[in-house]
């Protein structure tokens, strides 16, 4: 029997909790990299795009060497080439190209617009438009947000070598540089998934394994010395029993409660079992089944 949360036909509701320790999870680029925050509140912030990054970095490890999990949105690539490839490999021998079947297309090859959707309006113009078109996705992310308010470091670091000749002739031996790290944060994200959407874009069972698996090991491949150590340190799926779903999202959300532990008394957190995560499962709402993927409190 399949496991309810591998179900393309259904809507699923998920909470992922992971934390940061010593690094920088999420560089504001407007900022000098100094790691996202809220402005009113001190809590640390991790954008939707860099989870996503994160695990369009993982899937080709997941599923080495399958032509139906490609990845449209990769370093080093023009995005137009792969929709101009798309038009030219649909379009019938001496025919109109089709941004339609372009669409179909791409959707079948590239894992993140099956499922993160893609704007692919930027090709070559075909009739009244321009490539492939808008795919909306049927994942959908939230920015994450620590439990707590945040205290980033910024760190003033030497390097043993100028960059210029010129600087060492002149007896420059070294240079400054600056790098921010949070002493420890643990964060809490939510995502969605439309099966409506899901149907429309071409999402299997498998596409849903690959999408948990892949989170649950983004951080395992990911690893910087600016992000410091990150883990994933929970992972709960709700799933519905239909299309439409069976509970609100944000009800469901509320389910999963991270709470400080008494030993702490007032001092900064600087470990995961600093806090507790409870989850709780009984009077589910009818319809609605809930699977813990990644509980590290309950592994440790």
């Amino acid at each position: 029997m399949t496991a309810p949360y591998l179900n393309p036909a259904v809507r699923h509701d998920a909470v992922l909790l992971f934390d940061v320790t010593d690094g920088n999870p999420n560089g504001d680029p407007d900022a000098g990299n100094q790691p996202r925050q809220d402005g009113e509140t001190g809590q640390g912030l991790v954008s939707d795009v860099a989870i996503k990054r994160k695990i369009r970095n993982t899937v080709p490890l997941v599923k080495e060497g399958d032509d139906r999990y490609g990845i449209f949105v990769e370093a080093g690539t023009a995005l137009n080439t792969h929709i101009d490839g798309a038009l030219d490999a649909t379009a019938p021998a001496k025919g109109k190209r089709d941004p339609a079947a372009a669409q179909r297309w791409l959707c079948e090859r590239y894992f993140d617009i099956r499922m993160f959707g893609a704007v692919m309006s930027t090709g070559e113009k075909v009739g009244n438009q321009r490539g492939a078109g808008h795919v909306y996705g049927p994942v959908q992310i939230s920015f994450a947000r620590s439990i707590e308010e945040i205290a980033p470091i910024e760190h003033t670091i030497t390097r043993v070598t100028p960059t210029k000749p010129a600087d060492l002739e002149s007896g420059k031996v070294s240079e400054m540089g600056r790098k921010w790290t949070v002493p420890y944060g643990l964060y809490r994200g939510t995502l969605h998934y439309s099966a409506a959407k899901g149907a429309k874009t071409g999402v299997q069972a498998e596409d849903l394994e690959v999408l948990w698996r892949s989170i649950e090991y983004m951080f395992e491949h990911d690893r910087s010395s600016a992000r410091g150590e990150m883990k994933l340190c929970g992972l709960i799926v709700f799933s519905h029993a239909s299309l439409l779903g069976n509970a609100p999202a944000h009800a469901l959300a509320q389910r999963v409660r991270i709470e400080r532990t008494e030993a702490l008394d007032g001092k900064p957190a600087r470990e995961m079992t600093d806090y507790r995560m409870q989850v709780d499962l009984e009077n589910l709402p009818a319809g609605v089944e809930a699977s813990v993927l990644v509980d590290l409190w309950t592994a440790s």
